[in-house]
């Protein structure tokens, strides 16, 4: 999915000094995006208090939306590099198409996992025949700097491993939860959970204390180590656990988002991650040009500009913790 705000700014995230090394229990709300003429997204990362959770470094969440009778999420081709991009449904259909020429429909509890490398494109859209009902989340991930540059590609995984204890189930996304391993690639240490807890339940879930977490608020409402989350919110939690306390009056889903700290600086802007305000400038002047980052073929539609660069020289010291 892409960053639609045509005034985005130039953001330094990720390096080891604006961790938490500690348990904490932080509250994050969301800034509302429009993402076209009938979705409207609720972004949580970045946040102007937290900049990324291990190496995720973007989250929209959206829905549930009533799209019966309407278009519902179409997001023209745009370009991404240095990033995974993750696609998760709870309700709905999203059809994906890229540069490479992959063409699939990713469904609820599916794993749309597209790796941009140096380069690649795409486009999402509600298919014209679908469910009345659009709820998900879109996340980011930052790859390392030994890895930003491998080839893209893209994968779609419709069986994930999951992890049971009594009145929770946890469907393993990326990464490794309780010995459970998903079938996705990754170039970092880290997980993302989809978890679902029955009402009436408590649940304690295993985690790495070498990590940093961070719970979204998919629906219902929940307790997360005593902490009441609604839906479009997100609690971060800091590093240092070794569990995680659940609770739940009614049904409920959450996202478990966690990671080793993400060392490297990185500037993020519009749909590129990088390591210098001049890589996100050839990146833009690629795209204008239509070089690099390829063509998308199949969607009804043009694609995507790019909005301006802020004039200013990207300076590290103003960024925010």
């Amino acid at each position: 999915m892409s960053n639609l705000d045509r005034q985005a700014s130039l953001a330094v995230c990720g390096g080891r000094g604006f961790v938490v090394a500690e348990p904490v229990r932080e509250l994050l709300s969301p800034r509302r995006v429009q993402l076209g003429e009938s979705t409207e997204v609720r972004r949580l990362l970045p946040n102007l208090g937290r900049r990324m959770v291990g190496a995720w470094a973007f989250v929209d969440h959206y829905g549930p939306d009533d799209i019966a009778g309407e278009a519902g999420m179409q997001v023209p081709p745009h370009p991404h590099m240095g990033l995974q991009t993750v696609s998760w449904l709870h309700d709905g259909e999203v059809l994906h198409r890229d540069s490479l020429g992959s063409l699939q429909t990713v469904r609820p509890r599916e794993l749309g996992l597209m790796t941009s490398g140096r380069a690649i494109s795409h486009s999402e859209e509600s298919p014209r025949t679908h469910a009345r009902f659009l709820h998900g989340a879109q996340l980011w991930v930052a790859l390392p700097d030994a890895h930003r540059e491998v080839q893209p590609h893209f994968q779609h995984h419709a069986d994930l491993p999951v992890v049971t204890a009594p009145g929770l189930t946890a469907t393993v996304i990326l990464g490794a939860l309780d010995g459970a391993v998903s079938p996705g690639t990754t170039y970092s240490p880290l997980v993302g959970a989809d978890l679902a807890l029955a009402g009436g339940s408590e649940a304690r879930l295993p985690l790495n204390p070498d990590f940093e977490y961070a719970v979204l608020a998919m629906s219902g409402e929940a307790e997360v180590d005593g902490v009441p989350v609604l839906p479009g919110s997100m609690l971060y939690l800091g590093c240092g656990r070794t569990e995680l306390p659940l609770r739940a009056d009614s049904d409920a889903g959450l996202m478990l988002l966690g990671g080793e700290p993400f060392e490297e600086e990185i500037v993020m802007w519009w749909n590129f991650i990088g390591r210098s305000q001049q890589e996100i400038e050839e990146a833009r002047k690629a795209w204008t040009d239509g070089s690099r980052f390829g063509e998308v073929t199949g969607y009804d539609g043009t694609r995507l500009p790019a909005p301006e660069l802020p004039p200013l020289p990207l300076k590290p010291r103003g960024r925010t913790r």
